[in-house]
Formats: structure tokens, sequence, C-alpha cells
């Protein structure tokens, strides 16, 4: 191992049980010995220099290109070992806080997310085969973090409860027209014209997501009441009731946040009720991971709070409700890492082996970063008048509660093919 690379690891690697082979052959041990082993194998003298210039990029690619092993221990065992000596914010030594601030300087070069870009952004991750997405997500393709309202929940039953969650933030009634901007592959929106007999737009920049959103809701015979679009939020004029975002703005980027809120503003009506859910950050404005901006999510950015406040500010929208969900996501990341690995045969029959190494990876580093840095998810309600949701939050547990009520009567029934053709009340009316 280089000199250089061997001083980096040193100062951070303090405690644990850290060992390194170089592309010589020769083993360096890291820490203090404590803890389950991890063994890092660096194969070339290519992946030992490129992980000593730019670590956060090298080590996820010479992983990718076979370059990179890990004889003991995987990919979240290393980055857990190194995150629980950096520390949740990432390191305070000079060298961390100089690297850090100059990555933040020039992160506005990396999120310059126009129309074009921002559809060629979208292609890149979301464009793949639905098929890779089926080895991994629940039967509803809710591809953003779930609610696990208890530890011993399944996945299926924690994203189920996560559009319970939302649904009941919007406070919504029949006839309530509702916008769903980034709707994925559908089911929110799906979910929220079931219940409340609500008119659903959807927009996406994704083909493969809007053949697939489309397709649903022929199946389930709800043209009347939902309809999917490849459109830009930025192109929107009507107005809605209801407005809601879900694993959306993470793709906006730095340089938008004034337009995204001031559109959403203009479309919201004036008893309107917005629910914004967002991955963020508890730190201060970062630089996104070189990694996942490069191969996962390019133009993608993680937002602190503090940056997106004053824009909601002067936006024209009033802030009803924050919450921050800390380990949901990482809990959410480690059924979709799970799940990926055990059908990893399947997904490099579909795509490749670089492709498998690059999303277990991608899937391993998030989960991390949930779990040992200082990522987390917040929702933010928003509306126009300070008098549009009641004063406390109890209107939200009433309705989640019906939810789970109505949900729990339909699993009841003998056969999906015997479900009466006249709806059951809607939700709305229980409460």
């Amino acid at each position: 191992m280089n000199i250089l690379l061997k001083r980096i690891v040193d100062r951070i690697v303090r405690v644990g049980n850290l060992k390194i082979t170089g592309p010589d052959g020769t083993t360096t041990s890291f820490g203090d010995g404590s803890g389950p082993p991890v063994h890092m194998h660096i194969k070339t003298a290519h992946a030992e220099r490129a992980i000593t210039l730019h670590p956060t990029l090298a080590i996820g690619e010479t992983f990718m290109d076979e370059e990179l092993d890990f004889p003991e221990g995987d990919v979240l065992a290393f980055l857990k070992l190194v995150y629980e000596n950096m520390g949740p914010m990432g390191g305070n030594d000079a060298l961390t806080r100089a690297i850090e601030s100059l990555r933040v300087a020039f992160r506005r070069l990396q999120q310059v997310n126009t129309h074009a870009r921002s559809k060629r952004n979208v292609q890149r991750h979301y464009d793949l085969s639905g098929e890779i997405y089926k080895l991994f997500l629940d039967a509803d393709m809710q591809y953003s973090c779930a609610y696990f309202e208890r530890p011993d929940m399944t996945l299926e039953e924690a994203q189920l409860a996560k559009k319970r969650h939302i649904a009941a933030k919007l406070r919504l009634k029949a006839g309530h027209s509702v916008l769903d901007i980034g709707s994925g592959w559908g089911g929110l929106g799906l979910y929220i014209a079931k219940n409340f007999e609500a008119d659903v737009l959807g927009v996406t920049l994704s083909t493969e997501q809007h053949a697939v959103s489309t397709e649903r809701v022929r199946a389930e015979g709800l043209e009347d009441h939902v309809h999917f679009e490849i459109r830009d939020y930025r192109d929107l004029n009507e107005r809605f009731d209801r407005i809601v975002s879900v694993g959306m703005f993470e793709h906006v980027g730095v340089n938008h946040y004034r337009t995204f809120f001031e559109k959403c503003a203009t479309l919201l009506k004036p008893d309107g009720v917005m629910l914004l859910h967002s991955i963020g950050r508890f730190g201060p404005p970062s630089a996104t991971n070189a990694f996942i901006r490069k191969h996962i999510f390019p133009g993608g950015y993680i937002p602190a709070l503090s940056e997106v406040m004053p824009v909601i500010e002067k936006s024209g929208l009033m802030v009803g409700d924050i919450e921050i969900l800390r380990l949901h996501y990482a809990d959410t990341l480690k059924h979709w890492r799970e799940r990926f690995l055990a059908n990893r045969d399947k997904a490099k029959a579909i795509y490749d082996e670089r492709f498998c190494r690059m999303w277990e990876f991608y899937l391993s580093g998030s989960e991390a970063a949930f779990r040992w840095q200082d990522l987390m998810v917040f929702q933010i309600q928003l509306t126009r008048k300070n008098d549009t949701v009641p004063v406390t939050r109890g209107y939200m547990e009433k309705c989640e509660k019906a939810l789970a009520m109505h949900e729990m009567g339909h699993r009841e029934m003998d056969e999906p093919a015997k479900k009466p053709k006249s709806r059951s009340r809607k939700v709305s009316d229980r409460e």
C-alpha cells in the first residue's frame, strides 16, 4: 500500500478491525482490533492510485470493475466502520473541512437542471428495465422511504403505512383535484383515487414509469379519476386542491428551489394543502456524493432544511407541519438491499455483473448514510392560509386509523374477483 493512502486510512480508522491488502500482496491492519473484521483487497495499482486521489468516487468504481473486493465483510460493513469513525457529519479535521467547503462551493454547477437535462437525468435511472425494480421493491412499486409504524413490519406493510401517513396530512375529500409531482409507478395516485374518490393528475419525466402507471389505471378501471402524463411540473397551469410530491424534490437542484415553490404556490388553490416528502440532511448544506452523482442520480442533490425553509418563506406558502423520519429510510434500504442481493442472478441476467456491483454499492452506501451519517427524510405540509387545516394533529391520526380499517375490510373479502362493483364508503365519510 502506498504511504499516502496508509496515512489517510490511519487518520480515519482509530476504532474497529480493518485490514487492507494492496496490489503487492502485503496486508496492513488499522484500528484497535475491536468488532467484526473487515478485509478490503485492492487488486490493482490503478485502483490504489484512484482510491488515494478520490476515495468517495473510486472505492465504488473499483468495486464495480472488480479491482476491489471484500474477502471478509462487505460494502455495508466497511462503510459502517468508516462512518462510525468519522462521525455523522463526516469528520472535523482541517483537511476534511477544507475539502467539503470546496465541494459545497461547486455544487450549483452540478445542478443546472433545465427541462432537457432533467429529462435526461430521469431517463438515466428511472427508465431502466422495470424488471430490475420488481426484484427489490414492494408489489406497489414504491421507490421512496417507507413508514415503519412497528419494527416488525414487512416492506409491503410499511409502504402502505407511508401512503396512509401522507394521505392523512393532505386532508383529502371526495372530488378534490390532486396533483402528484413525480408520480413514479403510480401507486400513490391510485391509492388516493380509490380511497378518497379524488381526481388525480400524476406527472413524470420517465417513459417507463408513465407506461406502467397508465396500464395500472386501465387495469383498475380508474380512467375517469386518474391520469398520468409525461410533463415537467414547470409547464403546468392548472390549479389543484391538493399537491403531493414524494421522492422528486431530490432531483430539483438547489438552483431551482425558488422556481419549484413559486410554481407550487401558483398551482395550489387558496384553501389547498401540499405535502412535500424528500430526503434531507440533519447537518449544514453539503454536496452530492461523487459516486451517486456520476452513476446513480445525475443532477441530484439532498438539501439541508436551512436551504429549503428560506425559499418557502418567500414563495407565498406557509409551513403547517414538519416531520423528520430518521431511521425509516435506513430500514427501507435494508429491505431493498437484501431483496436485490437475493435476486442478484436475475439482475445479472437482465444487465451484467458490473451493474449488479454498482447497485450493491449504491444500496449499501445509501443505507449506511441513513444509519451512520446525517441523512433523514422530511415531510413538510404547506398551505396558502394558516387556518386551512386543524390546529392540532389529531385529524391525521384519525384519518390513518380510518384508512387502516378500510384496508382491513377489503383484505377480509374472499377473492378480489368477488368484490362488489359499487364502491364502499370513502374514508372521508367515515371521519
